[in-house]
């Protein structure tokens, strides 16, 4: 029940993140043509004689010792409901009741969402799990986990005061020393500056649940943590919302999709997308300054 809360928490927050028609920026730029006849579900990580995902494994190990709170990771199960879970012990004597939940998730390089939030009493244990969400490895052409990147977030269960961050931790697999990491930028160049990549992958192959969308690839070679977002969005010459905002952490990548909400595009009698103009937001994840608001994009599928 937990995980399915999580899950709807998380719907929320996509939700929340919508980009409206902001004017700020882009003013008086050249609009950068991208054409396409392409769909694109997934950005692909190429892998050679890699074993099969349930028969992965992790070793035991203690991944948080600090502050009264202890979180073991006890083992990688590849075969769960939503996806694969890593399993957890988490044990707080820390003299508060506290909440763990994990923040800047990356999975073989590539930035993912997760289900887990886990409510423990002082003084008490809990087994739980942190779920990677199959649908997030798919888009990204993840067949096998090697590697596992991220932090947790700790704060109080009743103030939401924060109590503990904590530094990355990293979880290595049994698949770890073979992974061939190949990491899929093909498409149309958009922007390609300030250590940021991003390419358009072209339509989604499927629709969300909110309405169809447009597959993109971000890479982030700088020494900062960013977020990219869209301004100044229309279709088939129409202004529309698009919801997307995807936070990617230095040497990582993220495969991502801006998504149009169905009943906006209906409203506009859009029945197929045949072209897309919009320009890129993106900014230091963590001082909020201005990375870059690029020239606009134009796109035709």
């Amino acid at each position: 029940m937990k995980k399915i809360i999580s899950l709807l928490a998380a719907v929320m927050l996509i939700m929340s993140l919508t980009a409206c028609g902001d004017t700020s920026g882009g003013e008086g730029k050249e609009p950068v043509d991208v054409s396409t006849g392409n769909d694109a579900g997934t950005g692909e990580t190429q892998q050679t004689k890699q074993p099969e995902a349930k028969d992965v494994t992790i070793e035991e190990a203690v991944l948080v010792d600090d502050a009264g709170v202890k979180i073991t990771a006890k083992s990688l199960e590849s075969e769960e409901l939503f996806g694969a879970e890593v399993k957890l012990l988490i044990e707080n004597n820390s003299g508060k009741d506290l909440t763990f939940q994990c923040r800047n998730v990356s999975v073989n390089g590539y930035m993912v969402e997760t289900m887990f939030s886990a409510d423990v009493v002082n003084g008490k244990k809990a087994n739980d799990a942190i779920t990677f969400l199959s649908s997030d490895l798919e888009n990204c052409g993840i067949d096998v986990i090697a590697d596992m990147d991220f932090s947790f977030h700790i704060f109080t269960t009743d103030g939401w005061e924060k109590y503990l961050d904590t530094p990355q931790v990293q979880i290595q697999t049994s698949a770890a020393s073979t992974y061939q990491y190949t990491f899929d930028d093909s498409g149309d160049l958009a922007y390609d500056e300030n250590g940021v990549k991003v390419v358009i992958k072209g339509l989604a192959k499927d629709d969300s649940l909110f309405g169809p969308g447009i597959v993109v690839y971000i890479e982030n070679s700088s020494e900062k943590p960013i977020t990219v977002q869209t301004r100044d969005v229309s279709v088939n010459g129409f202004m529309v919302d698009a919801m997307f905002s995807s936070d990617v952490m230095p040497g990582k990548h993220a495969v991502d999709t801006i998504t149009f909400l169905s009943t906006e595009l209906e409203e506009n009698a859009i029945t197929e997308i045949q072209n897309v103009e919009l320009l890129f937001h993106i900014f230091n994840l963590d001082s909020g300054d201005l990375i870059a608001d690029t020239d606009t994009v134009k796109m035709a599928f």
